[in-house]
């Protein structure tokens, strides 16, 4: 199958390979990170040195190394190479890992998940995705990536609670490294090697836009609510396990049950919202809904925190929206980012998730020290409704798609001449011009889009 330019839809055997792979390598590093939520605070009160503050560090410090080496490490593979680098941050998350997996002191624990999360190999992956790709077909394998992260999400959250009751928290730390292994395998054995290393503006943050990106209202406040988003899910964590094992009396070794349908029932939930979000073209007020559904439901769980029932039903009301927000986030940086400008974009976007996290931990920490378990989601509650006042505040995005093409540009007088050709084609919205990987940016209206009209100018 080919589109009107000539260039093939479907996706070739390297690209499957690619997608397939570099997948593989995502998953496994994300459920080694998310398997550590719903289990540590219920394993580690033997620890040396344990405190409610310095549990929360544990949980979330990986955010902060995260936050602060994830760019870099995306700069760093371009110009030293994508596989040497993913190999080196997968070799630190190992390092890490092994290093919680010895540790006797919640002291250990923290330093190991400084190290897991100091790997962070997330820009330079999706760099080298788009290394092994056309453009027509480098939205595939970045949605196989993160329905890739999703599905971790939930088999962790399953996962966790029974490995850690048959081999302990050292042991899931010895199973992540193990995984890590493997994905240090997959990217020399499965991932194909790129014929050329290019910096692509779709796909990795670019230093130059970096100022335009953060100086975009709209984008700021997406990157604070994902900020808003893992805090919270974050510091709930901290208390949660205890809470279902205290409180409402479930063991430890149980708690995936509680997990699963809650989970399941949820993502089934949330399916009919997205439909409506992007069919309805209803996007803020399913958004903002979402938020406030987020914040009634923390109010709910500290309320129903000693009764089954009410908080599993607060629980599937918190994952449902919080699932709804996880998916339609990066749609709405999709849809607001410049042309050209998604790759930084979600850059910051990605920092700001990370930092949200470690954010969340020491937060989660401190309320449960200081005030009791219980009031944590009262915590949340607050930081939830201050987004939802930032999320109300928002323009209704633009009903707008990113549609890259191949373009020759050998100047800059040229670069002009098809820009404004291109402005001129019915549909098109912004145009971003890159003659580094020879790419075309374009923000469409695919229901008015004249793409026969876009491959003539282009040719």
């Amino acid at each position: 199958m080919a589109d009107s330019s000539g260039q093939t839809s479907t996706m070739s055997e390297q690209e499957k390979r690619a997608s397939i792979g570099l997948a593989g390598i995502f998953s496994m590093r994300m459920l080694g990170l998310f398997m550590i939520l719903p289990v540590m605070s219920l394993y580690t009160e033997h620890l040396d040195g344990m405190t409610p503050l310095l549990l929360g560090l544990a949980i979330s410090v990986y955010g902060l190394t995260q936050a602060l080496l994830q760019i870099p490490f995306g700069l760093m593979s371009d110009r030293f190479g994508r596989k040497r680098i993913i190999t080196i941050g997968l070799l630190l998350f190992i390092a890490g890992s092994v290093v919680a997996a010895m540790s006797t002191t919640i002291y250990g624990i923290i330093a190991g998940r400084a190290l897991q999360g100091s790997g962070a190999v997330a820009a330079a992956v999706m760099a080298l995705a788009a290394d092994l790709t056309l453009e027509q077909n480098r939205t595939k394998i970045m949605g196989t990536i993160g329905i890739s992260i999703g599905l971790s999400f939930g088999i962790a959250m399953v996962l966790g609670p029974i490995l850690a009751s048959i081999v302990g928290l050292s042991g899931i730390f010895w199973f992540t490294a193990i995984l890590a292994s493997f994905g240090i395998v997959i990217l020399h054995k499965v991932v194909p090697q790129p014929a050329k290393l290019t910096v692509h503006k779709d796909a990795e943050p670019i230093p130059a836009l970096m100022g335009k990106v953060l100086k975009d209202g709209q984008l700021l406040r997406l990157d604070v609510g994902i900020f808003c988003l893992h805090l919270v899910m974050t510091a709930m964590f901290v208390v949660l396990p205890l809470l279902l094992r205290g409180k409402l009396g479930i063991a430890a070794e149980d708690h995936w049950m509680v997990y699963l349908p809650v989970l399941a029932l949820s993502v089934a939930a949330m399916v009919p919202f997205i439909i409506i979000a992007e069919k309805k073209r209803k996007m803020k007020v399913i958004f903002v809904g979402a938020v406030g559904t987020l914040s009634a439901a923390c109010v709910g769980m500290y309320f129903f925190s000693g009764q089954l029932w009410g908080m599993l039903f607060m629980l599937w009301l918190f994952f449902t929206a919080f699932n709804l927000l996880e998916a339609t986030l990066p749609s709405l940086i999709s849809k607001i980012a410049f042309a050209g400008g998604k790759g930084t974009a979600m850059g910051v976007y990605s920092s700001a998730q990370f930092f949200g996290a470690f954010c969340g931990g020491l937060l989660g920490g401190y309320v449960w020290d200081a005030v009791g378990l219980s009031e944590v989601f009262l915590l949340c509650a607050a930081v939830l409704f201050v987004w939802f006042i930032i999320a109300f505040s928002m323009q209704s995005p633009r009903h707008m798609s990113s549609l890259l093409k191949h373009v020759d540009i050998q100047s800059a007088e040229q670069a002009k001449q098809i820009t404004d050709k291109l402005l001129a084609v019915k549909g098109v919205l912004d145009v971003g011009l890159s003659a580094d990987d020879s790419t075309a940016y374009l923000k469409v209206d695919n229901d008015l889009l004249d793409e026969s009209a876009v491959d003539a100018i282009l040719s």
